[in-house]
């Protein structure tokens, strides 16, 4: 794993850490600081990593963007994904569902299609299809509000690394150890605060107030955002 990674070990297999993504998100930027340049751009996924995302922006003086990635969901389970998509078109598969669920070209490009039409809802609503932010040379902040598989921020990984920034940086309030290692070789740094070990994981399980985000709400929180100029 070449990425640096930093952690609270006072947290290590913790759980309960933070009262909500507000606060996550404000306990990161303090670590955050010393590795944020003058250039740097939070790219927060959403929905549960804007509001983390929006209070390092805000506190670090920096801009903000998204970068939208959907999971493809598990036939039959929506909550359970056995890949990622960006809107870019970036698929990352997990071969080894793709084969224990005996999934074909066909069936995997049929479940792709509603992920796509939701990514250009979601970059309609949230974006304005606002044109994507040059990356390049910049300190590229990738947010979200936790990892489980590391799937979705995967991909963000890929996205991102393709514009040739200066650095990417994972800010994540909390992951299992075993995502961590598997996203180290892409990305120069993770911070996250919350690392956790065991067969038993669930980024919920991170926080004392902790519901799903509607669009209605993430749309109020990014009428403040202090977008990056193009």
């Amino acid at each position: 794993m070449a990425a640096t990674v930093i952690e609270d070990h006072k947290w290590h297999n913790c759980e309960g850490i933070y009262s909500d993504r507000k606060e996550a998100g404000q306990v990161l930027a303090s670590f955050l600081k010393p590795y944020c340049e003058d250039d740097a751009l939070v790219l927060a996924i959403p929905s549960g990593g804007v509001p983390v995302g929006l209070e390092i922006s805000n506190i670090l003086g920096i801009h903000f963007d998204l970068i939208i990635i959907r999971k493809i969901p598990i036939p039959g389970n929506t909550e359970a994904g056995f890949g990622a998509i960006s809107l870019e078109g970036d698929i990352v598969l997990d071969s080894f569902w793709v084969q224990r669920l005996g999934l074909e070209k066909d069936e995997i490009d049929k479940l792709i299609e509603p992920v796509v039409r939701e990514i250009d809802k979601r970059n309609q609503l949230f974006r304005s299809q606002r044109p994507f932010p040059s990356l390049a040379e910049k300190t590229v902040i990738l947010v979200d509000d936790g990892l489980a598989s590391g799937y979705t921020m995967g991909v963000a990984a890929e996205v991102v690394s393709r514009k040739k920034p200066a650095k990417i940086i994972i800010a994540v309030p909390t992951a299992p150890a075993s995502t961590i290692e598997k996203l180290g070789d892409r990305v120069d740094m993770i911070i996250c605060l919350n690392i956790r070990e065991g067969f038993s994981f669930a980024v919920a399980s991170a926080y004392r107030q902790w519901y799903d985000l509607d669009r209605s709400e993430v749309f109020e929180l990014l009428k403040s955002a202090p977008w990056i100029e193009t």
